[in-house]
């Protein structure tokens, strides 16, 4: 993959972020390097892969 980037001026007068994911970026301007990176603190064993439960209010 070749990737070409031109820079120019930037001007960025409002950003609004409504929400964002467990793995997200938000850049303006310019970077050399981006690294990704993990860590888990969970054990392995307590892992659960099944549909989600969904929560009932108590009334």
């Amino acid at each position: 993959m070749e990737l070409n980037v031109t820079n120019r001026e930037i001007c960025v007068d409002y950003v609004q972020i409504i929400g964002i994911s467990s793995a997200s970026v938000f850049l303006i301007g310019d970077t050399e390097t981006i690294q990704q990176g993990a860590a888990f603190d969970t054990p392995p064993e307590s892992l659960i892969i099944s549909p989600y439960v969904p929560f009932v209010p108590r009334g």
